[in-house]
């Protein structure tokens, strides 16, 4: 087996877990399948460690599960949970097994100037290794606000000054855009909802034009990139053909160089070979990594996949280590 690194490696807090109770799992999950998962959030620590050393997995960034601190409409109350669900990540997983966990930090972005000194106190004071937001964040006034809104720059200034990256993890569509979904639960969430909800937030980050004002930001896709290296080509196209319309662009650069350039793509959750090779080829060798979408799916079952690849040993091996061990000791 060869050396991995995983970063979409989830956790769920007791205080966050009881916030997001949801007597339905069971039923909407399967019974089994959603105990596995309730298992695994949290703790269980020994036997983690043991599933690593098994699958030669040699750290794992752990991340707040979704949709976490986003979910919280209270600024006030999103803020002070940011902080101590930080705070007992790193205590209850970094310090004790220091060579085995990392973790990126969740940020409230319900008050963006406190999201950027909390992603600054989280990585020069606990060492972690950047944020991962989970999509749109729910504000008082029961709106929502995206990453590419105005009010966000404060806290891209200080990603950019932090030298960081950002996790862009999926969150289901809000309630008010699911009618699409009606007799079909199941399509709501990972199965599909997350890719579609996560691509058009990404595309709206490249449209704004943060890019060309940060132009050294990085922002990390889950799910082979969440099926942008299939679909943003016929975007850029179709949108090129209305340039001269209101397309709301601001972007000074095609829509694939941004891909190419700011965003890198996990395997996490997505064990297709085919989509693998897409990601490959529209992301670039240097940009795409090994992950597993624990505890979601299991560590076994992602390496086993990865391990069958046919790839050159020596891209293989920049996948499944070397280009997160990069991004993440800059």
């Amino acid at each position: 087996m060869m050396k991995k690194i995983a970063l979409e490696e989830h956790v769920s807090t007791p205080a966050v877990s009881k916030i997001y109770q949801n007597p339905h799992a069971a039923q909407t999950s399967g019974a089994v399948y959603a105990q596995f998962i309730q298992e695994h959030l949290w703790g269980n620590i020994d036997h983690y460690i043991q599933e690593m050393a098994q699958n030669e997995i040699d750290q794992v960034v752990l991340s707040l599960v979704s949709p976490g601190i986003q979910g919280i409409p209270d600024p006030k109350q999103a803020v002070a949970l940011a902080k101590a669900t930080n705070d007992l990540i790193d205590q209850t997983y970094v310090q004790t097994h220091p060579h085995q966990f990392s973790a990126f930090a969740c940020v409230a972005l319900q008050n963006p100037q406190a999201a950027a000194a909390e992603l600054e106190r989280a990585v020069r004071d606990l060492g972690m290794k950047g944020a991962l937001v989970n999509g749109y964040t729910d504000l008082p006034n029961g709106q929502v606000v995206y990453l590419d809104d105005p009010s966000m720059e404060v806290f891209w200034d200080k990603v950019d000054e932090l030298n960081v990256p950002v996790y862009l993890h999926p969150r289901t569509p809000k309630p008010d855009q699911r009618q699409i979904y009606q007799g079909y639960p199941g399509l709501v969430g990972s199965a599909w909802g997350y890719t579609q909800e996560t691509a058009v937030h990404a595309i709206r980050l490249m449209m704004s034009g943060l890019f060309d004002r940060h132009p050294n930001l990085r922002i990390i896709l889950g799910h082979l990139g969440e099926g942008l290296s299939q679909n943003l080509p016929r975007t850029q196209a179709r949108l090129y053909k209305q340039r001269q319309g209101a397309t709301g662009a601001k972007n000074q650069k095609p829509l694939t160089y941004y891909l190419r350039t700011n965003f890198l793509a996990t395997t996490s959750g997505h064990f297709d070979t085919d989509a693998f090779k897409s990601a490959l080829k529209a992301f670039g060798p240097r940009h795409l990594m090994f992950s597993i979408d624990f505890p979601y799916v299991t560590n076994e079952e992602a390496s086993n996949w990865f391990e069958q690849l046919q790839l050159d040993p020596t891209l293989k091996q920049q996948v499944a280590y070397q280009n997160a061990a990069d991004i993440l000791n800059p």
